[in-house]
């Protein structure tokens, strides 16, 4: 089984590399913005924080901007309905897993270059403290594949692009502020405290914060139930088109 599922894998991934590389400029943009938001607000983060400052704009800039990741994925998933190229594919012996692994591995790799770059950024010119590198690694494979599964759920979910932006829209809000990812949540309302959990920004903010600082059991834990998101939502994304999702609307 698997000497055949490999190479139909690798020509999806090949063909969806393909098709992200053709407009490259939006992805230029994703990693050139985290880098002017942690150089614009420093001094804030500084002022309002100390030392530590830079280190939690780091991982709140990381956190936010590598959302987009979401949208990148969804959007490819989307795209096969706006071509009206899935029943063909449905046609082919392709299987679920084969497909959201050939639209979502070319996206994991903008994203951990994304990662690589801001957190290169923030502890060689910023002075990040990184106390376990091998850590941090972990924890960003992590938040990666919890965007990867999420953003295929809501691919297959979605049944326009006008609902994938609303949804991204809401999730981006609870993501990044009920995470605690650019405002501190000890700042924030009491309720937000409370429920912030349910969020996986929450868990993405505190898995990369514990391993930059050589937290070993807290990042792991967080490292863990980011895994765990990502499992299920991928679970859920598996089903739908196992099911027949996204059969080409009639216009």
């Amino acid at each position: 089984m698997w000497h055949d599922s490999l190479p139909r894998t690798g020509i999806l991934v090949r063909h969806n590399t393909a098709v992200l590389l053709h407009e490259p400029v939006p992805l230029i943009g994703r990693l050139v913005m985290p880098l002017m938001l942690l150089l614009a607000l420093r001094p804030l983060y500084e002022a309002a924080q100390g030392p530590v400052g830079t280190g939690e704009e780091v991982v709140g800039s990381l956190v936010t901007f590598s959302l987009l990741a979401m949208s990148i994925v969804g959007a490819a998933i989307m795209s096969e309905r706006d071509w009206r190229t899935w029943d063909r594919l449905r046609a082919t012996p392709v299987r679920p897993l084969e497909l959201l692994v050939g639209k979502a591995l070319p996206v994991f790799g903008v994203l951990a270059l994304q990662q690589a770059i801001v957190l290169g950024v923030g502890a060689a010119a910023l002075g990040m403290p990184v106390a376990a590198p091998g850590l941090l690694v972990v924890a960003c494979a992590a938040w990666g594949l919890a965007l990867l599964g999420l953003g295929t759920a809501v691919g297959v979910t979605a049944r326009s692009y006008q609902q994938l932006s609303a949804v991204y829209d809401i999730g981006a809000f609870v993501l990044t502020t009920l995470g605690g990812a650019l405002v501190p949540l000890h700042t924030l309302p009491g309720w937000v405290r409370a429920v912030s959990p349910v969020s996986p920004g929450y868990w993405a903010a505190g898995a990369l914060r514990h391993a930059s600082a050589g937290d070993t059991g807290p990042a792991l834990t967080a490292a863990a139930v980011l895994l765990g998101v990502a499992a299920a939502s991928g679970a859920l994304a598996a089903w739908r088109i196992s099911r027949g999702w996204g059969r080409s609307p009639a216009r």
